[in-house]
C-alpha cells in the first residue's frame, strides 16, 4: 500500500488531519507526519489531536513516499515560509504523484508555484490566491484534477475528500 508523507506543524484543523488519516489507514496505507524536528509533538488549532512527528524534513526525500497530503488549518501557512517543505511538495506535484490537499492545503503549493493551469478548490478566502497561482476555481465539495490533485474546501466536505483520495490510491 501508498506511504503517505503528511507535512504538519502546529495549529493544523484537527479533524482535517484526523478523518483523512483514518480513512487512509483503514484501507491499509501508512501515514508519516513530517515536520522541522522529529520525535516532536505537533497541536491541532481546536486542542484535540496531538500527532507526534514521525521525521523531521531534513530526513526525508520525496521519493520515499508514494503520496502527499497537507491538512489545512494555519499550519500550511506557517509551512511555506520554509522553503524545505515548498520544495517537497513541489517535487510530488513535478513528479505527478498524488497529492491531497484540504481547506487552506493548497497555500503550501500557491508558494511552489505548481498550479498555473491546474483545477483546484479550497477554503474561499484563498480562493483569490488560487486564481492569482493560475488555478481555475471550482467552488465544489471535492475536485480530482488530472487523477493526481486532489482538493476540498472545508471540514464538511471530508466525506468526499476522504472517498476520493482513497479510491485515487486504489490505481
Amino acid at each position: 500500500m501508498a506511504k503517505v508523507a503528511t507535512l504538519v506543524t502546529n495549529m493544523f484543523e484537527d479533524v482535517e488531519y484526523t478523518s483523512p488519516a483514518q480513512a487512509l489507514n483503514d484501507a491499509g496505507h501508512e501515514v508519516f507526519i513530517i515536520e522541522k524536528e522529529a520525535g516532536k509533538e505537533v497541536t491541532g488549532k481546536q486542542g484535540e489531536a496531538n500527532l507526534k512527528v514521525d521525521y523531521s524534513i531534513d530526513e526525508v526525500k520525496p521519493e520515499d513516499f508514494d503520496a502527499l497530503f497537507i491538512p489545512g488549518g494555519f499550519s500550511p501557512d506557517i509551512l511555506r515560509a520554509d522553503d524545505r517543505f515548498v520544495e517537497f511538495a513541489k517535487a510530488f506535484m513535478d513528479a505527478m504523484k498524488p497529492v491531497f490537499a484540504i481547506c487552506h492545503g493548497p497555500q503550501l503549493l500557491i508558494t511552489a508555484k505548481t498550479l498555473n493551469g491546474r483545477d483546484a478548490t479550497g477554503y474561499k478566502s484563498i480562493k483569490v490566491d488560487l486564481e492569482n497561482a493560475g488555478a481555475t476555481f471550482h467552488d465544489e465539495e471535492v475536485f480530482v484534477c488530472g487523477k493526481q490533485l486532489v482538493t476540498s474546501r472545508t471540514p464538511d466536505d471530508l466525506p468526499a475528500f476522504n472517498r476520493e483520495i482513497v479510491k485515487l490510491l486504489e490505481k
